[in-house]
């Protein structure tokens, strides 16, 4: 009997798991992270602000954010925030912009918040 029930759990786990994971596309993943459907929202800006100011700290650069294009949060212990944003130089005028994948948790009942991610991408 006992092998009846667990493949009967196992065939509604792999259930669960494939709409989990064909879900709409939209809004989740099977890691929890939702799509920022207002990349200009104050908060978001705020968060990709912070991630360059501590981004021109650690690497000992001048960038400057440009905008934010994409962007997901995920709750964790706060709230994770995976945006990617589009920053230039600020020391050259005439610089060509580039893309960053960018990391931040934030957890504001502590005032806790760090970078724990920064990447150049194509």
């Amino acid at each position: 009997m006992a092998p009846k029930s667990f493949s009967s759990f196992l065939v509604i786990y792999l259930i669960l798991l494939a709409s989990a994971m064909l879900g709409d596309g939209k809004s989740s993943s099977i890691a929890g992270w939702q799509v920022i459907s207002n990349l200009t929202d104050p908060k978001v800006v705020e968060i990709a602000k912070f991630a360059v100011k501590e981004h021109n700290k650690r690497a000992i650069t001048i960038l400057k954010l440009v905008s934010v294009i994409k962007g997901e949060t995920q709750i964790v212990d706060g709230k994770n925030y995976r945006v990617v944003i589009i920053a230039r130089d600020g020391l050259k005028a005439m610089t060509a912009e580039s893309n960053y994948r960018v990391v931040v948790w934030d957890k504001p009942w502590k005032k806790e918040r760090r970078v724990t991610s920064f990447e150049k991408i194509a």
